[in-house]
């Protein structure tokens, strides 16, 4: 029997989400941890801090979803109208848990060092829940999570297509609070779980290419074919972003040996075809694809950074573990850090500039020297909006990267703001690192 595929939506609420005082983070995550487990997410809302507006997207979703999971609107505050309003629309009335309430003073008192009896009544509240929903227990904060389940008639079309049929399901709701660590526990420990024992799901298989330097046209140029003849069952997606393009094939499936073989056959073939440009058959970030070179030949770096401003160092160390092959980073924003700290020479500075070819090179020899790392990269660039001049434009970019006994460069000329220019050259940067310590490891 096949698998029926099972829908969700996901509704953030929060006016901050609507005029982009805070960034939605949480919807990314959900859809990631549901895509995990065969939950097809098949539509994302945002709702302000408005009582008609959550209701009326409550009964929107779940026309087109089997699972609608709610974040936000669950705090001690005035706009946090979530509970009371899932309250009535699931025909219940809020009570006091008794469980979670133990479970706020035991935070106030053990966790956040506070007296139980300085309590607000607001706080307190937090305790209330509607009484026809399933308690989800939220260890990392005093906002519960709450599942609903409610029948609703869904519109079937009949095997004949002569006629339309009426069936009842289920559908479930899910309200979690909006800050993301604790909707991230919640998530984990409590929702996923019971998604896979209330439902039924098939097997979802992502494959994913990592390449660089090749454009999204151009690559769609050279895989047409190859993209023409896949099944109908498999679909390609192009998801380009600075410099790079993922090309991801996906499957759902009931049968996930059989779906495995067919998407490892499929996916080598997009490989080969890729290959001059191929980063990672995974879905990283050449930080990681660069740790993972580094401590298989048991080699280190360091970087020294001008335009970047540290941008590197901070994608490399966002990688657990990342110690173990990266030593550290010099960001010598200003000349004189770049003289007194790296040892670039001042005639070298006064006579080709900051944003040179030998600048880089200095800066490579200085923090080898500082770091005693095997490898070592620079960047010096100039990213705007102004200091530019009609030799050395904004975003001219120099990158080295080297060992003690060979260097290599890289020039940039690019072409966006400030903030996009930082980025590219990163990218851009890590790439060329990662070329350079396969070509001299």
């Amino acid at each position: 029997m096949s698998t029926q595929r099972i829908n969700a939506s996901i509704i953030t609420i929060g006016d901050e989400l609507l005029i982009g005082q805070t960034i939605d983070t949480n919807s990314a995550f959900i859809a990631q941890e549901l895509n995990k487990i065969g939950v097809w997410v098949k539509r994302r809302v945002a709702v302000g801090d408005i009582y008609d507006d959550i209701w009326r997207s409550l009964d929107e979703e779940s026309k087109h979803a089997d699972i609608i999971i709610i974040t936000g609107g669950l705090g001690p505050t005035a706009d946090d109208i979530t509970k009371p309003l899932l309250s009535k629309y699931f025909h219940g009335n809020l009570v006091i848990s008794q469980p979670v309430l133990e479970h706020i003073k035991y935070l106030f008192e053990k966790v956040y060092h506070r007296p139980v009896a300085g309590m607000l009544e607001r706080n307190l509240k937090q305790a209330e829940v509607p009484d026809v929903c399933i308690v989800l227990h939220n260890e990392r904060g005093t906002a519960p999570g709450m599942w609903f389940e409610k029948p609703l008639e869904s519109e079937m079309i009949s095997s004949s297509d002569t006629q339309n049929e009426k069936k009842t399901v289920d559908k479930v709701f899910i309200s979690m609070p909006g800050v993301p660590h604790e909707m991230q526990g919640l998530m984990i420990n409590e929702v996923i779980p019971r998604l896979q024992q209330k439902f039924r799901l098939p097997v979802i298989i992502h494959r994913t290419a990592f390449t660089f330097g090749m454009g999204e046209s151009m690559i769609a140029e050279r895989i047409k074919d190859f993209e023409s003849a896949l099944p109908s069952h498999v679909k390609l997606a192009y998801l380009p972003g600075y410099g790079l393009v993922k090309l991801r094939l996906t499957t759902v499936s009931d049968d996930k040996e059989k779906a495995e073989e067919e998407m490892n056959r499929l996916f080598m073939k997009l490989k080969e075809l890729v290959n001059d440009v191929l980063v990672s058959d995974r879905d990283e970030g050449l930080e990681i694809t660069i740790g993972k070179i580094l401590k298989a030949r048991g080699k280190t770096v360091s970087t020294a950074e001008s335009c970047t401003g540290g941008f590197i160092a901070h994608l490399i160390t966002t990688v657990p573990g990342s110690s173990l092959w990266f030593k550290g980073s010099v960001v010598s924003y200003a000349n004189e850090a770049k003289e007194k700290v790296l040892d670039v020479r001042h005639e070298t500075l006064a006579n080709d500039g900051a944003v040179s070819k030998e600048t880089v090179t200095e800066m490579v020899d200085g923090v080898l020297q500082l770091m005693n790392t095997d490898f070592a990269l620079a960047t010096s660039g100039i990213m705007g909006p102004d200091g530019g001049s009609d030799e050395k434009p904004v975003g001219t970019v120099w990158i080295a990267a080297g060992t003690r006994k060979k260097k290599e460069f890289l020039k940039l000329n690019l072409r966006f703001d400030r903030k996009r220019n930082i980025e590219q050259t990163a990218l851009s940067a890590l790439n060329f690192l990662r070329k350079f310590i396969l070509d001299n490891g």
